[in-house]
């Protein structure tokens, strides 16, 4: 069984899209219809930057959301009608994942992560907020780690990804990241690395993002999910577009569960993951939670007869 993974933020490039809108009229297409939603050239931005505009949140969102959308397109345009049992993405990339799935228009998808990246710049003034990777500790360590930083410092730091078995993100008040990450290294981590980015997203300290995000939501309708979407929060499938609007909201203060999400994926009868969006960082992750599972990319245009082969496989 085949699923579709798409990637979140950090994941952009200045250049991305363009060699695939020079041999897809479905790529085109989806790039003109962001330039209309978010009323701005956002195409212009993917293609040439310049870099320091691309980086911002409200800007990168949108920008990675529409590039792996147009992948997708331009991919069922060379191979047909794509049957994957199920989608996921990371983070923003369970946006793309609902515009695959169906249950979310591209336009009200690429509107709504506008607000969402801005929202989240807005909740914590600048070098207030951080994150840092953990690397070589289980996340009961680096839970641990936190607990004992929010204890020392009285201040907010908690999981935000859970990427790989030894791999998890956390998130929140400089000093209390920095804590954790030296408590992490006396608790034997093999490394601990602070992320450049510009909010310290998945944790509590989002909870004002979750709150103006709310009203945004509730303008979209969201159609059930077919094929059902695995969510972040939960790791579980997801069908009913019901339920879509709640696990967006949880999702801005809650960490991803990505070890968890692939897991499910694997005990649900997925065998192949093709994975869709500019940057090959999830199918590096999958290889490291799964061995078993089959691993390709898509995030050029030379690489689509390849994907084409491995989705008809």
């Amino acid at each position: 069984m085949l699923a579709l993974l798409f990637p979140g933020q950090g994941s952009q490039r200045v250049g991305m899209g363009r060699d695939l809108c020079q041999v897809s009229p479905a790529a085109r297409a989806v790039f003109e219809s962001a330039d209309a939603a978010v009323g701005m050239s956002l195409s212009r931005l993917c293609f040439e930057g310049p870099e320091a505009e691309l980086l911002a949140t409200e800007v990168q969102q949108p920008a990675i959301l529409a590039t792996s959308v147009a992948l997708l397109r331009a991919l069922e345009e060379r191979a047909g009608p794509l049957a994957p049992g199920y989608v996921a993405g990371h983070s923003l990339g369970e946006y793309t994942a609902l515009v695959a799935s169906g249950s979310l228009a591209l336009d009200d998808a690429l509107r709504l992560v506008r607000a969402r990246g801005a929202f989240m710049q807005e909740a914590v003034p600048a070098g207030r907020g951080a994150m840092a990777a953990i690397l070589g500790a289980s996340r009961e360590v680096v839970e641990t780690c936190c607990a004992r930083a929010r204890e020392d410092t009285g201040e907010l730091v908690e999981p935000a990804n859970y990427n790989a078995p030894e791999q998890t993100v956390i998130s929140g008040t400089t000093l209390a990241v920095r804590a954790a990450c030296a408590v992490a290294r006396e608790a034997g981590a093999r490394r601990t690395l602070p992320l450049p980015v510009s909010a310290p997203f998945h944790c509590g300290l989002m909870q004002p993002a979750a709150d103006k995000l709310v009203p945004e939501l509730a303008r979209i309708r969201f159609a059930d999910c077919a094929p059902p979407v695995v969510a972040n929060v939960t790791a579980e499938p997801n069908a009913a577009g019901a339920q879509v609007a709640d696990l967006l909201r949880r999702q801005v203060t809650e960490p991803v569960r990505f070890t968890e999400q692939v897991r499910r994926l694997r005990a649900l009868g997925v065998t192949r993951i093709l994975e869709v969006g500019p940057a090959k960082v999830l199918s590096a992750l999958v290889a490291r939670i799964e061995p078993a599972l089959l691993c390709a990319n898509l995030a050029a245009a030379d690489e689509l007869p390849a994907a084409a082969a491995f989705v008809s496989a």
